[in-house]
């Protein structure tokens, strides 16, 4: 039986009141993206299984209770002597963690001792407020977990399959070397070329016979030393004319196996993530060379029959793969996920799939040649007019002329020539879309015209912008599978990679296991909802997360008194109408407008509402444009209607838009039976940050906070978006000068519920384990302040 779930990660940190979190990879259904995927594998390569484990609560007890035995999966003696000492990172990464958790501790906020002069309070704030934002803050520390309580008990026990692999690892001695590749490349693939002839080369003899683990980057892993501390080599690719490259290779420290298992038995609260990378890129050096990379995917046309996805695009399936601690011991996280890939096929052809071309002979628009320079930029072609070789290009740009027009010198006496002249009089080769632009490589010094008819995309080059609905439903119908067939999927690409005769893997002492874990698991009772007591189904209880409203009434409906409709796409007038007929009369006449005046449509509903206008229904095919419009720059849309919903989606649609009503309340709130929720007045925030999708290179990211608006309910909640800088992880405005989302919406929640928060629960998504730290300790830091500021440090308040 493979169930969904898994056995990620070995259970976080357990709070007051015995809470716990453990968070881990599972092997189910797909996880999908919130937003629409992009062509990186990192939005939306299906992994599938979400996380295992789950956040749940733990022992029933105060305090922590006593730490679970580990499970001895890893067998690792304590190297040798000279890894002894714990490295410089890991001895400040252990001072750091233990300075967290005081300040992790002194997070909550109490009374002031009466009598306290309210300018001390004053103060305090002020020289909160006037740390550089460019700085860590004034609070700052690293991260030190607590030790889980105990295991929860509630729900029926079950035994579930994860898609983890149990790893062990023989005693080694790792050490880390530092590599400079002068003249620099930024490319991987280049880095990985040079040190493969470098270990070709040298590997005998100046390296004593070690198999190096290389990132790719600035970092080379030994399982013992080299025989020198730093040495230059001298490195020449084959095909490279008159360019040799110097490698440095440095000793920089050992990455200690001994921190590791005592992680794993428990004995040590600090992650050692150093050696856990090594481990990593230990496994991953022969798919490296192998396959197409993709962050920490693999894809190959030999993993799966590649799908077309629409508009020259096609899906090739790949697999995730992660060394990873658990409670179980370390094991190595494997999933299935696929991605889009340009296909490999005649550019003529890539322009009428996106163009939708019924001939392609036709002359291209303006508008044609924007949207192709953009679909082209930055992709490889190879020319294939010429039989003798083959030589490939880079894309920089499309000319603005078409190629009949255009001109360029062919001596140095600056004689000019058409490009189809020039073709014909060299090549013998007559063109036939000489209407149609040329691409151009090289720069702009030198440009380089390549007719499109003459030119057909490399093959394995990832899509790594944002796809469209119908080519995001297309790779979902051709990926999908059921928790059996992608456990089997799992199993024979860990037996495809053959890691047991894997040469990096036997040189670093490693053994991976070829089956599945299996973990102890609990299926959690669902909540029961409250529906309206008039409705003919007062309570719902969900089955497998799922229920519709049939036969159920909202339990407070929210009233509109300023609405209006905003078509933008092709759907009849007469639709719009009818729409408009069943409803209250719209405060604002229906307008109906061209979609490439997007902008200026929605200003002139905004001004002829005088900005009283409550709900704006926007009728269009594609929403995202309208979403960001509305919720950054007019602050008036509620919600955005695609036109395809129109038939039937709408109404799943309708039930979202916020109108300050309730569709449903859990019953335990109402019996005032939640946890942590009940017995104090409590506020629950919401926070994420959406990052442009891959090529967006100074598109802002757009944070999002929404905290709830009452108590005990917990059910209505208000956001606040804001954008902030390019990829900007850490919420900017958290507390600032200009904008405090948190203040605001702790305002307006005493202002409903009359009671000022005791606690406040605060869920914080998208945040990857490189910048937890650093987003923990600002995000809790601004935290802090605002409730300083705004509760005047008059109330008891837990910080959760």
């Amino acid at each position: 039986m493979s169930q969904r779930g898994g056995g990620g990660g070995g259970g976080g940190g357990g709070g007051r009141r015995g809470r716990g979190r453990g968070r881990g990879r599972g092997g189910g259904d797909y996880n999908y993206p919130r937003e629409p995927p992009t062509g990186a594998e990192a939005p939306y390569a299906q992994r599938g299984g979400g996380r295992g484990g789950g956040r749940g609560r733990g022992g029933d007890g105060e305090g922590a209770g006593p730490q679970p035995p580990p499970h001895g999966a890893y067998q690792a003696r304590r190297p040798h002597a000279a890894a002894d000492a714990p490295s410089s990172s890991s001895s400040s990464s252990a001072a750091a963690a233990e300075a967290l958790g005081e300040e992790v501790r002194r997070l909550a906020i109490r009374e002031e001792a009466p009598g306290a002069p309210a300018a001390a309070a004053a103060k305090q704030e002020e020289a909160a407020a006037a740390v550089p934002v460019a700085r860590p803050p004034a609070s700052s520390r690293a991260v030190k977990y607590t030790p889980r309580p105990g295991f929860g008990t509630v729900g029926t026990r079950c035994v579930v399959r994860a898609n983890h692999f149990l790893v062990q690892v023989a005693d080694a001695d790792l050490c880390h070397y530092d590599v400079a590749i002068s003249p620099e490349s930024k490319s991987i693939a280049i880095n990985r070329a040079i040190i493969s002839e470098l270990v070709r080369l040298h590997r005998p003899s100046l390296l004593g016979g070690r198999i190096p683990a290389y990132d790719g980057k600035k970092s080379l892993y030994t399982a013992g030393a080299l025989p020198f501390d730093v040495k230059d080599f001298a490195i020449k690719l084959a095909g490279e004319r008159e360019k040799e490259y110097k490698v440095t290779i440095r000793f920089a420290g050992r990455a200690d196996l001994h921190h590791l298992q005592q992680f794993l038995d428990g004995q040590q609260r600090d992650m050692p993530q150093e050696t856990i990378q090594v481990l990593d890129v230990v496994l991953r050096e022969t798919p490296s060379t192998k396959y197409v990379t993709a962050l920490r995917s693999f894809f190959s046309p030999t993993f799966g029959q590649r799908s077309d996805i629409g508009e020259g695009l096609e899906c090739w399936r790949g697999y995730y793969q992660s060394v990873r601690p658990t409670q179980m011991g370390l094991s190595l996280n494997i999933d299935i996920c696929a991605t889009s890939f340009y296909r490999a096929i005649p550019i003529v052809d890539f322009v009428g799939e996106n163009l939708k071309l019924s001939y392609n002979a036709r002359p291209l628009s303006d508008r044609d040649v924007v949207k192709i320079k953009k679909a082209l930029r930055g992709i490889r072609v190879e020319a294939t007019h010429r039989r003798d070789k083959c030589i490939r290009y880079r894309i920089s740009g499309v000319t603005s002329v078409p190629m009949n027009q255009l001109m360029f010198p062919v001596d140095e006496q600056g004689t000019m020539i058409s490009v189809v002249q020039y073709f014909r009089e060299q090549y013998r080769y007559s063109l036939k879309y000489i209407h149609w632009p040329c691409l151009q490589a090289g720069n702009d010094k030198r440009p380089i015209y390549l007719p499109m008819e003459v030119c057909k995309i490399v093959e394995g080059q990832r899509y790594a912008k944002k796809l469209n609905e119908r080519q995001v439903a297309n790779i979902l119908r051709a990926t999908c599978q059921r928790p059996q067939q992608r456990e089997q999927s799992i199993l024979e690409m860990a037996a495809f990679n053959d890691y047991k005769n894997d040469k990096y893997a036997k040189e670093f002492g490693m053994t991976i296991a070829d089956q599945l874990v299996s973990v102890d698991a609990r299926v959690l009772p669902p909540p029961t909802l409250k529906y309206h007591e008039s409705g003919r189904e007062r309570s719902c209880n969900p089955a497998v997360g799922q229920w519709n409203m049939i036969n159920k009434k909202m339990v407070n409906g929210g009233t509109i008194q300023s609405w209006t409709c905003l078509n933008l796409s092709r759907v009849p007038p007469v639709m719009c109408i009818d729409f408009a007929q069943v409803n209250p009369r719209p405060s604002v006449e229906i307008q109906f407008a061209n979609p490439n005046r997007l902008e200026a449509a929605l200003a002139d509903v905004q001004k002829k509402s005088m900005g009283r206008l409550q709900l704006l229904i926007v009728i269009l095919p594609e929403t995202r444009v309208i979403k960001r419009v509305c919720e950054t720059e007019l602050e008036s849309c509620r919600n955005a209607a695609c036109q395809g919903m129109l038939s039937g989606g709408i109404t799943s649609s309708i039930s979202k838009i916020q109108v300050g009503g309730r569709n449903t309340v859990l019953e335990d709130a109402l019996r005032s039976r939640l946890p942590y929720i009940t017995d104090r007045p409590t506020i629950i925030f919401g926070a994420d940050v959406t990052h442009p999708p891959p090529g967006e290179d100074s598109s802002a990211s757009i944070a999002a906070v929404v905290a709830s608006m009452d108590w005990p309910e917990v059910t209505k909640y208000r956001g606040l978006v804001s954008a902030q800088e390019h990829r900007q992880e850490t919420i900017q405005d958290l507390y600032s000068l200009h904008q405090v989302p948190d203040r605001e919406l702790l305002i307006a929640f005493h202002k409903a519920t009359n009671r000022k928060p005791d606690r406040i629960i605060f869920y914080r998504d998208g945040v990857s384990e490189g910048q937890f730290g650093e987003v923990l300790l600002r995000e809790v830091d601004a935290i802090r302040k605002v409730v300083l500021s705004c509760l005047d440090g008059t109330c008891v308040l837990d910080i959760c």
